[in-house]
């Protein structure tokens, strides 16, 4: 199987920025090289790590992808769709296949986009291409949470800020793994959240959670402070830190150095986690999928003609569950 065109229109920034800057771009369609494949793309989830690309934030980031604007231009990062051409070596994948994948960097807001072979996972049948691009990263930073903290049968996990991606998937993956899991979220959200399997909820502020209360605490908001996460683990307890954007400059990094400094001697540690992409855990949250077991949220699709208007949702937060954009004409 082959394109039926050379080139494609694809959302495209020529310089770091707010979502307004990004624009229709002619390009060609790129060619698959060792390892890789081409996909047609039927549905893209769109991250906060594609707004933090998008913005050049933190500076620190800049060096490794690009300093004065993006090396790739076109951001999101999870993706379903079909294999259509295959690159040099690749024998792990068909013409044909269905597959969802976290594509490195970027490149999702297009018709088309080359994937590394050894990242794709099937899509099974029965979830949707909507439903499938939103599991890589929001629902394996949620997975890897959860196991940095290792969170058992019985134990008590709590997601500050559970009302995203990441969190509506950590409430629902703690329930499964037989934990009780707590959330903060605003009033709105707190009865999706209940949906989801949360049995206690608290305000976003936090102000009534009990201390030396949880096992596990999974702290996406990033607002909270150190010793105040440390104060409402039990001892033995971990905290892990996936969210908050910290400074301009540094971002998250001073919040991770504190956290390690804090954690030496002490029973009750804060982890700083570095989410990456591991095909094997993709596949095993498709298959929750597949089962019913697992739901992803989705708050709404945007067409591909609407794909700047979806980032600038992102943008401005507050995003419940996922924001996905449906495939190009």
């Amino acid at each position: 199987m082959t394109t039926t065109t050379d080139t494609m229109n694809v959302w495209a920034q020529s310089a770091y920025g707010s979502a307004s800057g990004t624009t229709l771009m002619a390009t060609p369609v790129p060619t698959p090289g060792r390892g890789e494949v081409l996909l047609k793309i039927h549905a893209t989830a769109l991250n906060a790590g594609d707004v933090r690309l998008m913005l050049g934030d933190p500076l620190l980031v800049r060096p490794m992808f690009g300093l004065r604007r993006p090396k790739n231009p076109v951001r999101g990062m999870d993706v379903a769709g079909t294999v259509v051409v295959r690159g040099e070596d690749v024998t792990d994948a068909e013409i044909g296949d269905e597959v969802m994948v976290e594509l490195p960097g970027g490149g999702g807001l297009a018709p088309y986009a080359l994937a590394p072979v050894k990242r794709l996972a099937a899509r099974p049948e029965g979830i949707t291409p909507a439903a499938a691009a939103s599991l890589p990263i929001a629902g394996g930073t949620a997975w890897q949470a959860l196991e940095l903290a290792e969170v058992a049968d019985g134990q008590r996990v709590l997601v500050l800020g559970a009302s995203g991606g990441v969190g509506t998937f950590a409430v629902q993956l703690a329930g499964i793994r037989g934990a009780e899991a707590h959330a903060t979220c605003s009033e709105r959200n707190a009865p999706l959240l209940e949906r989801l399997g949360a049995t206690q909820i608290f305000g976003r502020d936090g102000a009534q959670i009990p201390s030396d209360a949880y096992d596990a605490v999974i702290d996406i908001a990033g607002g909270t402070p150190l010793r105040t996460l440390q104060r409402l683990l039990r001892p033995g307890g971990t905290a892990v830190l996936v969210g908050g954007g910290g400074g301009r400059v540094l971002g998250p990094l001073p919040r991770m150095l504190g956290a390690a400094l804090l954690s030496i001697g002490s029973s009750r540690r804060i982890r700083a986690l570095a989410a990456t992409a591991h095909p094997s855990v993709l596949r095993a949250l498709g298959e929750l999928a597949a089962q019913g077991a697992l739901s992803p949220v989705i708050e709404r699709e945007y067409p591909f003609d609407e794909a700047d208007a979806a980032l600038a949702h992102l943008e401005a937060g507050h995003t419940v569950g996922k924001v996905i954009v449906t495939a190009a004409p």
